[in-house]
Formats: structure tokens, C-alpha cells, sequence
């Protein structure tokens, strides 16, 4: 295969990705009072959003790669 086969693959992995969980999650702990033996913390989650249209963008990105990929080969 070719690169721009491989990336095509890649697009659209991502695509259906972005499409599917639209958004990426994370959590984040901090450390609120530390004394001696005592430790709090806390966890915020947070939602970095990713628009739909990126995951369609992506995914029709990913197919035209291996259309061009596939017409170079033959």
C-alpha cells in the first residue's frame, strides 16, 4: 500500500472516531490539603468537544485518499 493509501485508512478510522464519541474526556485530580497522613483531592472532569463535522470532513477525506491511492496504482 501507499502513503496515500495509509493515511486514507487512517482518516477514516478517525472519522468514525470523532463521529462516534464526539468529544474527547479526561480527568484531572488535584490535590486540595496535604497534612501528614491526610491527603484530599479532588477530580474535575473536562470535555474537549469535537464537532461532528471534523468526523465528516475526515471521513470523506479518508475515502477520496484511497480512491486516488487505488487509481495511481492501476
Amino acid at each position: 500500500m501507499k502513503t496515500a493509501s495509509w493515511v486514507g485508512v487512517v482518516l477514516i478510522i478517525a472519522g468514525i472516531l470523532i463521529l462516534v464519541y464526539q468529544g474527547i474526556t479526561y480527568t484531572r485530580q488535584k490535590d486540595v490539603l496535604d497534612v501528614g497522613s491526610v491527603h484530599v483531592t479532588t477530580e474535575t472532569h473536562k470535555t474537549i468537544p469535537l464537532p461532528p463535522i471534523l468526523g465528516g470532513l475526515a471521513l470523506v477525506g479518508g475515502v477520496l485518499l484511497l480512491v486516488v491511492g487505488a487509481r495511481n496504482k492501476s
